[in-house]
């Protein structure tokens, strides 16, 4: 009994791990059967490949066969095709060729009408040649009145001879302007206006309008007069004019205008203005120029008073020394008398040059004797300008010492000083001969002249004859200035060589 008590529990845990080991078996066949049954899976897989061998070979048939039914379709497409193209081909060359021909006919036809149109242009050619000429030939004088203002150079309109005339014109000319003003003729309007139904109102609004038309170029035209000068006359006529242009523009749509006689007023007033102070200018000028001519006569009447003086009490001495030489040579014996009588005579001759000097001194105050310099200067005008001038100082060499002071890099070199009893009728008899062959040809007070020395010798012997004439211009200064230059430049090659 005790042996089945202990036997019953072992053989029910044996029990137990044997079913336990069947169902452990048994999982594992079934989840490796697969694996297991490894010649059914290779006959699986070999027929799996049969069969997708020969469906892949009937495909291959299959797509031979369509690709050669594909073939025969292209070929004979195209065969079909190049019957319609050389048919196509056919008829455009047939095409080409019709228009070949037109275009032949055309060409010929055109090379017929270009002919007879170069014909056509050729003789217009020559019939504008010849016009061109023509009006060249008219329009010259106009050409060069333009190339003229161009270059700032203004003929004058008015050319009055003084300045109260112009003064005159122009307070005339103002009046005019002030009389269109007054009878509201400078700025007009063709319509009468009607503003909210009311005439009046329009007629209020009219005058406005025209009153700040008028302002507004007044204030122009005034400006372009308060500013023009030789240099901007042109541009301040035009500056006027595109003055009214714009304002009668911007109320065109009212037909309000500024009347063309007033801007013509105001042209005439620009231009009596630059004229007018032009004139003013020259006067100046001339003023200026007769101050310095006093300024020259006054230093030229001290230098003869000066010398006036110094010549009475030279000669005063004189014969003052010439009496006591006579007086001791009547005391005086033997060789005293000898030494004596010499003497006299020096005195007398000297006392004969006192009363020489004395009338040449008197008659250079009451007449217009002087001297005629020319002179140039090469180191600060160049080569072959000189200047023509007149002093009647007793020593003119300190008129041209004065000429060239510090405004001047250089001094004067001295060709000539002429002694004549009327130096201002020599002046200006040059001055006269060398007009066109001044450097400057607007103010006449500078007397530098562009010519030779020939034709200056030439006219000098025409108008006073023979003189002295020296040649060269030392102008010792200015070569010695460029010889110095010279030297720096070749120092400075030098180091910079090194």
């Amino acid at each position: 009994m005790d042996q089945v008590m202990v036997w019953a529990p072992l053989a029910l845990l044996f029990a137990g791990l044997w079913f336990r080991s069947r169902r452990r078996v048994r999982d594992l066949q079934k989840r490796f059967k697969p694996i297991v049954d490894v010649e059914a899976e290779k006959q699986r897989i070999s027929e799996e490949i049969a069969h997708t061998q020969l469906a892949a070979t009937l495909a291959r048939e299959a797509e031979r066969h369509r690709a050669a039914q594909e073939i025969a379709e292209i070929r004979n497409a195209a065969a079909l095709a190049t019957a319609a193209e050389q048919k196509q081909v056919a008829a455009e060359c047939h095409r080409m060729q019709e228009e070949a021909s037109r275009a032949t006919i055309a060409a010929a036809r055109s090379v017929k009408d270009a002919e007879e149109q170069r014909q056509t242009l050729i003789k217009e050619q020559q019939d504008l040649k010849a016009t061109i000429a023509r009006l060249r030939e008219e329009l010259r004088p106009l050409d060069e009145e333009a190339f003229l203002l161009s270059t700032g150079f203004y003929k004058p309109i008015y050319a009055f001879s003084s300045v109260e005339e112009y003064e005159r014109r122009l307070q005339e000319l103002r009046e005019k302007q002030k009389s269109m003003l007054q009878d509201k003729r400078a700025a007009t309007c063709s319509i009468e206006w009607e503003v909210n139904g009311s005439k009046a109102e329009g007629k209020r609004q009219t005058e406005r309008t025209l009153k700040l038309m008028l302002r507004a170029f007044n204030g122009e035209a005034d400006a372009c007069v308060s500013k023009v000068t030789y240099k901007n006359i042109k541009t301040m006529e035009a500056r006027i004019e595109k003055a009214a242009d714009a304002i009668n523009g911007l109320t065109k749509i009212q037909s309000c205008t500024i009347a063309s006689q007033y801007v013509a007023f105001k042209l005439d007033e620009l231009r009596l203005a630059h004229e007018y102070a032009e004139r003013i200018q020259q006067e100046r000028d001339e003023q200026k120029r007769i101050r310095e001519q006093m300024r020259e006569e006054e230093a030229a009447q001290r230098e003869l008073e000066k010398a006036k003086l110094e010549a009475e009490r030279e000669a005063k001495r004189d014969a003052e020394s010439l009496a006591k030489a006579k007086a001791d040579y009547e005391k005086a014996k033997g060789s005293e008398q000898q030494k004596l009588l010499e003497r006299i005579a020096e005195l007398e001759r000297r006392v004969a040059e006192d009363l020489e000097k004395q009338r040449a001194i008197s008659q250079a105050q009451l007449t217009r004797t002087g001297h005629v310099y020319v002179i140039s200067n090469i180191g600060s005008f160049g080569e072959g300008i000189f200047k023509l001038g007149m002093t009647r100082r007793l020593v003119p060499q300190d008129r041209i010492d004065e000429l060239g002071d510090a405004s001047v890099p250089f001094e004067f070199d001295v060709h000539a000083i002429i002694r004549t009893s009327d130096a201002p009728a020599l002046e200006s008899a040059l001055h006269r001969t060398f007009a066109n062959r001044r450097v400057n040809r607007i103010n006449e007070r500078k007397e530098f002249f562009r010519v030779s020395l020939e034709e200056i010798a030439e006219a000098v012997r025409k108008h006073h004859g023979e003189f002295e004439l020296t040649w060269i211009a030392e102008a010792a200064e200015y070569r010695k200035s460029l010889a110095l230059r010279e030297d720096d430049n070749s120092t400075q090659s030098q180091q910079t060589a090194a």
